[in-house]
């Protein structure tokens, strides 16, 4: 097959594509070059494949209960089947992939089973749907500010602590943003902003602090035009707030807004504190927009370099852009692609760059939902708010690490070193050498231990209140470090707490777990899943080592994966994942590029992460390495019109 006969040259394809890069030869512009050539043929020779293996999977095996007639699940395979390679249903087909390949699909009852050789080309044709796509950033999301860039916007604006904010509701977890606005979060907004000026300027009468002659300038000299003064400071704080030099139209609103004060007998300053007010309450600060209107015939544009500022500073420091960032977009250089790297590099380097975890890495690592899970009080005093507070430390001192130094993702499996206090280190064992309240680096000799694994916020997340889940800690995994999709449960399988009393009495956890595998529609995923979770188990349900579970037995941590890999322990298993360095560069750079365009990646996004991951693998596949490439990546730096 050409996939295998010229992957050199699919590989070209897939850097030019992730690049925006011409797939024509710049010396030969008559002749298609090698790489256009090599994905024209590959696309030729999928939708032939497809054709003749797709379609008749879909017909003989799907429709009866995903087509036109019955639509369970809303999945509908009959208009899915006649669009191969378009976004809207590159989940419907992700889904299918995973549910055929662990053979939950076509269900064990069903009459009409496909053989292993269909099974096989159908998921090996739907992997290769994505070189149908066409060239395309994906849907572009004009987003508003989450209430942490909120309120450090507000911070940055105008000096007040970020926590002026705190009312607003925090967002729900995932790669996109809410974009509505509410009757009550508008009045949120406002309460915030009458909070924030307050805090900001002098009181009627008082002399100017900083912030107010930096913002509104200072008195006008007598008889000044006022209006025009007031146009000035409209543009000036306008160009601040909206994160882009504003339309005439805009200032005009501005100076509009101080009229209105000035004729309803408020003075000059007070007019101006509410032109100031409109700026914080207004769209064009709540969201991130673009600096210019697009020609009505174009269909893709370039971010323009105002609103790559934005984007690329609320991604990696969760505020406004500095004003080194805001100078290079003002004179039209921070798209070039070296300028754009440095920037990358500069604001990683800056203490702001923890947004990166507390936004992106937290929700990765599941640690956002920590201060709010539920634990025994009898079984796990020890999880308090300050235990709690030091495994999410833990966490994003480990993460920044990996960023700051440009360390390899590899690792966050593998690593000899950690971050703890003596709240936290009572978990480790090492209470008589790591004490008080700080934070610090500390040098790891148990090998079990070091790396997101053995980290015990992470194995509490992965556990129940009062026991670990070998099950959550095996799905965690696989889906959060190797980037495999794991099915939902099947519906009426009982839970571990259910089973025969007097049959689970005499077992260990791990016993009781596999008697799940004996259900047929459990054990294809479980087989993978369970020894994984397994390897962790000498780990408690808050993260100390044990050799012995709940039950009094023996932890037995023996597994094997796919491939005849062995473990005993989770050293051995930590080095089992650590190998698979391609699959966790790949799901890192895919979960993050996702967080970064704000929305699901879909279609020709995975032909961009094909392109980008040559990039990557060839340095280490080092962090900043993956955070670069995704920020100079074609769906990063263009738009789609709506």
């Amino acid at each position: 097959m050409l996939f295998r006969r010229d992957l050199s040259a699919m590989r070209r394809v897939c850097c030019a594509l992730a690049c925006g890069l011409p797939l024509l030869a710049q010396s030969a512009p008559d002749l298609k070059s090698t790489e256009d050539t090599a994905l024209q043929a590959m696309q030729t020779e999928v939708k032939k494949d497809y054709k003749n293996k797709v379609e008749p999977f879909v017909k003989t095996y799907c429709v009866e209960c995903h087509g036109n007639r019955k639509s369970k699940g809303g999945i509908n395979f009959e208009v899915a089947v006649r669009k191969p390679g378009v976004a809207p249903f590159s989940e419907v087909w992700a889904n299918a992939y995973v549910n055929v390949n662990a053979h939950d699909m076509p269900p064990e009852d069903d009459d009409k089973q496909p053989t292993d050789a269909e099974r096989q080309g159908f998921l090996d044709i739907i992997a290769k749907t994505k070189y149908l796509s066409t060239k395309d950033p994906g849907p572009f999301v004009i987003r508003r500010l989450t209430k942490t860039e909120y309120g450090n916007t507000l911070h940055d604006l105008l000096g007040v602590d970020a926590a002026v904010a705190a009312e607003l509701p925090d967002e729900v977890p995932g790669e996109g943003y809410m974009n509505s606005l509410s009757p009550l979060q508008s009045e949120q907004y406002l309460s915030i902003a009458n909070e924030a000026l307050t805090r900001a300027l002098a009181a009627p009468g008082a002399p100017p602090t900083a912030v107010q002659k930096r913002l509104l300038g200072e008195a006008p000299a007598a008889g000044a035009d006022l209006r025009a003064e007031a146009g000035k400071i409209a543009r000036s704080l306008a160009r601040s707030a909206y994160r882009r030099p504003p339309s005439a139209a805009e200032v005009a609103t501005l100076v509009a807004v101080f009229e209105l004060g000035r004729a309803n007998k408020l003075d000059h300053a007070a007019s101006l504190r509410l032109m100031l007010k409109a700026v914080l309450v207004s769209p064009q600060f709540l969201f991130i927009t673009p600096a210019k209107e697009a020609a009505a015939d174009e269909k893709i544009v370039p971010l323009d370099d105002h609103q790559l500022a934005a984007r690329l500073s609320y991604l990696l420091w969760a505020t406004m852009p500095d004003a080194q960032l805001s100078e290079l977009a003002d004179v039209g250089k921070l798209h070039e692609p070296a300028i754009l790297k440095a920037q990358v590099k500069r604001l990683l380097s800056d203490p702001r760059a923890r947004a990166l975890f507390d936004g992106f890495g937290a929700q990765w690592l599941g640690l956002a939902e920590l201060g709010d899970k539920t634990f025994d009080t009898k079984k796990f005093p020890q999880m308090t708010g300050a235990m709690r507070t030091a495994m999410y430390d833990e966490a994003r001192l480990f993460f920044d690490s990996i960023v700051r130094e440009d360390r390899s993702v590899v690792g966050f499996v593998d690593s000899d070193y950690t971050y703890l206090n003596g709240t936290l280190a009572a978990l480790y064992g090492l209470e008589k050498t790591v004490t008080g309240p700080e934070m610090r680096k500390v040098k790891l000799t148990n090998a079990n231990r070091g790396g997101i694994l053995g980290m015990p916020g992470i194995l509490a997340t992965t556990s129940f209140p009062n026991r670990t889940s070998p099950v959550k800690r095996g799905v965690w995994v696989l889906e959060q470090v190797l980037g495999q999709k794991v099915p939902p449960a099947p519906p009426n399988v009982p839970t571990l707490e259910k089973q025969d009393p007097k049959k689970a009495a005499s077992m260990t956890l791990r016993q009781r777990t596999e008697l799940h595998r004996t259900n047929a529609v459990c054990a294809n995923c479980h087989k993978i899943l369970d020894p994984i979770g397994f390897g962790l188990e000498n780990f408690d349900a808050i993260g100390r080592w044990r050799d012995q579970d709940d039950t009094g037995g023996a932890i037995d941590a023996v597994g094997e994966l796919p491939g005849g890999k062995h473990f005993s322990t989770p050293k051995e298993l930590k080095a089992i994942i650590a190998a698979r360095k391609d699959d966790m560069a790949r799901n890192l750079t895919e979960k993050l590029m996702a967080y970064a365009l704000c929305r699901k990646l879909e279609g020709y996004d995975e032909i961009v992460v094909d392109g980008l991951m040559q990039t990557i693998a060839k340095d280490g596949f080092r962090m900043q390495t993956i955070i670069a490439a995704i920020v100079t990546s074609y769906p990063f730096m263009n738009r789609r019109l709506q």
